[in-house]
C-alpha cells in the first residue's frame, strides 16, 4: 500500500483532489503534513516534544512506494513540503539507521499547478533525494489547471505505481 504525503497549505484544495482521482482505485495511507507538527531543521538537534518528524519518517519504513504530492508555489514545492524535507537531513546524521532503511523503496511524485507544464528542475529535489537514500525515482505526474486533466498520463502512473505495491 503506498504511503502518500500531501504537503499543501490548503487540506482540500487541488493536490489533494489530484491524490484522491489519480489514486481512486488503490488503497494508500495519506499523511497530510499540515496535521503533523514537523518542526524547521536545526543544527543542534534540538526538537521540541510535539515535533512529528521521527513518527512521520518511520510511517515510511512500512511502505515500499512513498508518493510526495505537493501544489507548485513560485516553481518549486510547497513551503510545508520544504520543511518535510529539510528535516531528511536528521536522517543522514542523528537518526541514520532509519535513513538506511529507505533503501529499495519506490517513490513518486505527484504535482499541481497553475503553469502549462512542470517547471524546469522541479524534480530534481525528489529525485536527488531518493537517489541519495538509494530508493528508485519512479517519476511524476503533473496536473495544470490551464488544460484538460491528463487522463491516460495518469492512468499509467497508477498502474507504475499499484505494480509496485
Amino acid at each position: 500500500m503506498p504511503l502518500v504525503f500531501l504537503g499543501s497549505a490548503r487540506q482540500a484544495g487541488d493536490t489533494h483532489r489530484l491524490v484522491a482521482r489519480v489514486l481512486a482505485d488503490i488503497p494508500h495511507t495519506l499523511v497530510e503534513l499540515l496535521d503533523w507538527p514537523v518542526v524547521p531543521y536545526n543544527y543542534q538537534n534540538d526538537y521540541p516534544a510535539a515535533d512529528a518528524f521521527q513518527q512521520v519518517a518511520e510511517f515510511m519504513l512500512g511502505h515500499q512506494v512513498i508518493v510526495f504530492a505537493t501544489p507548485v508555489y513560485w516553481y518549486s514545492m510547497s513551503g510545508v513540503m520544504k520543511q518535510f524535507f529539510d528535516r531528511f537531513t536528521n536522517l543522514t546524521d542523528m537518526q541514520k539507521q532509519l535513513g538506511r532503511q529507505l533503501a529499495g523503496k519506490h517513490a513518486f511524485l505527484l504535482a499541481v499547478g497553475s503553469d502549462r507544464e512542470l517547471p524546469e528542475g522541479f524534480e530534481v529535489p525528489f529525485r536527488r533525494t531518493a537517489e541519495y537514500f538509494k530508493m528508485t525515482f519512479e517519476g511524476s505526474l503533473y496536473q495544470s489547471l490551464k488544460q484538460p486533466f491528463p487522463e491516460e498520463e495518469a492512468r499509467q502512473f497508477a498502474h507504475q505505481l499499484s505494480a509496485l505495491c
